[in-house]
């Protein structure tokens, strides 16, 4: 194996973390932003670059192309690695963004590689690599919510994603077809076909308000599904704030927003 081998725990239900158990000299890479705790020996090291060994080892040019590939994402250039340089077992623990289940995935199991959202990445063991995924089909590109890039996460180490609400893993055999909603792939396994599909029926497209375009996925593969996709969420949270922003008087009273429109406002 190439990726360092490490042993983890995931705790919570809805605000989740997972807690990674390092031996000596094992490190884990993470997104900047997830890191939660650490105990002691463990070095926090700012690398540039995706994370591979390649990266990691290799040249300048290198380095530049592997930050390059994630700054195109949407990413930082910069990742951040955790490294246990003491003596017997130490952990270091990285929580979710938002609400919603951190996924652990053994990308040997998988072979070697998956393709998921731009911000589904939350760690991985170092050795895996975290670069772009460009869409070969202008469908997919211009209507498939994810544009014409996504992530790809390869190696054969264990890797963390993080998706929103409740996540389903779901096996497609040959040639089996399913078909959701944009926002809500989280990602796939390399031989699963992606591409989009036009809702039918004129009534369905503009006044069934689930847009006009489905995910269409095909086996032979795997394919992980969220149930809360964070635009989703941060519509919602606009919309309320707009609805209830600031306060109104009626607020916690009996009236309620009668209250509120009786006062003028």
């Amino acid at each position: 194996m190439n990726a360092h081998e490490i042993d983890y725990r995931i705790y919570g239900e809805e605000m989740q973390f997972v807690e990674i158990e390092l031996d000596p000299y094992e490190t884990v890479i993470a997104e900047a932003g997830s890191f939660m705790m650490m105990e002691d020996d463990i070095e926090l090291k700012t690398i540039f670059g995706d994370g591979s060994e390649k990266s990691n080892s290799g040249g300048v040019w290198d380095k530049v192309l592997s930050a390059g590939k994630r700054l195109i994402t949407g990413e930082s250039l910069f990742m951040t690695a955790f490294t246990h340089g003491g003596t017997g077992k130490r952990t270091v623990s990285f929580a979710s963004p938002y609400p919603g289940k951190i996924i652990p995935i053994d990308l040997s199991e998988m072979e070697g590689k998956i393709v998921c959202q731009k911000d589904a990445f939350l760690c991985a063991a170092q050795g895996v690599s975290v670069g772009i995924e460009f869409s070969k089909k202008l469908g997919r590109g211009f209507f498939g919510g994810e544009g014409f890039i996504m992530q790809k996460v390869e190696g054969d180490g264990m890797a963390f994603l993080h998706a929103g609400g409740t996540v389903i893993e779901k096996r497609l055999e040959l040639g089996e077809t399913l078909r959701i909603d944009t926002g809500c792939l989280v990602g796939f396994t390399r031989d699963v076909d992606y591409d989009i599909e036009m809702i039918k029926g004129v009534k369905n497209m503009f006044f069934g308000g689930e847009g006009l375009f489905y995910a269409k996925l095909e086996g032979p593969g795997t394919v992980w599904i969220q149930s809360l996709p964070f635009s989703r969420l941060a519509d919602k949270i606009m919309v309320a704030s707009r609805k209830y922003g600031g306060g109104g008087k009626g607020e916690g009273s009996v009236l309620g927003g009668l209250g509120d429109l009786i006062d003028g406002i």
